[in-house]
């Protein structure tokens, strides 16, 4: 009886991880040789980790990340100006840590969203709460909120996300009116927290696809100079990994 209500309140107290691991302690007769202490460590342990995994699964879902990639899976050996030391570091997450940016540049189907995918799950693997944009939605959503009087809540919840990926940055040009809301948007994060940038274009392409110059140079101003640069080359990545190939 005693023993089943322990279950009972294992189950009540949502302590999941410890009520399986309790079970399994219970038909297997190998844990009855362990000390006290040992036992119950093991116990904590499994609920430690269900709740670790539950943590992350949660970032994983508010990230939005576009494509299922690890950082264990990059391919190193197609020529594309990737060092793999040079991610790895990257992958290590102490740039966000610091709070600095990291551009990555390169012809389309480079890898740029693949590699900045994977940046985006590690960061979460590591406890960074992230988002991810693809350009357009990015422009779009801020413009939306603006008219509807959303904006400050949705700058503030950004603001929040220790890592904000934009996909296809600066795709299409801006309007002076966008351009303003993208400044409010990197100025809140400005050496607080950090932005991962894809774009087709070179940085130095970046000025004129603002109708506003002067908004160009603030917004460039706070991005640039805090960032790190991967510049790819070569081909198309698809066309390798395409089955038709």
């Amino acid at each position: 009886m005693l023993l089943h209500q322990t279950l009972e309140k294992l189950a009540h107290m949502r302590l999941f991880g410890m009520l399986t691991a309790f079970k399994e302690q219970l038909e297997n007769p190998h844990y009855q040789d362990l000390p006290f202490d040992e036992r119950f460590g093991l116990l904590v342990d499994s609920e430690f980790m269900r709740r670790e995994n539950r943590r992350l699964q949660s970032r994983l879902r508010e990230a939005m990340v576009k494509v299922k990639a690890e950082s264990e899976d990059v391919d190193f050996q197609t020529p594309r100006g990737l060092k793999k030391s040079f991610f790895l570091e990257l992958a290590g997450c102490n740039w966000l840590t610091q709070g600095h940016n990291l551009i990555i540049t390169g012809p389309t189907g480079v890898g740029k969203t693949y590699l900045a995918s994977a940046l985006a799950r590690k960061a979460c693997r590591e406890g960074f709460r992230s988002v991810y944009y693809h350009f357009p939605d990015l422009v779009s959503e801020l413009s939306l909120a603006k008219a509807d009087g959303s904006y400050p809540t949705l700058v503030a919840k950004l603001a929040k996300r220790r890592l904000l990926v934009i996909d296809d940055w600066l795709r299409d040009p801006l309007t002076p009116e966008q351009s303003r809301l993208i400044l409010d948007l990197i100025d809140d994060r400005f050496r607080q927290r950090s932005s991962l940038l894809t774009s087709q274009l070179p940085v130095a392409a970046w000025h004129e696809q603002f109708k506003d110059e002067t908004v160009a140079d603030a917004i460039l101003d706070r991005l640039v100079h805090d960032s790190y640069r991967l510049e790819l080359e070569g081909g198309s990545m698809r066309k390798i990994t395409s089955p038709l190939t």
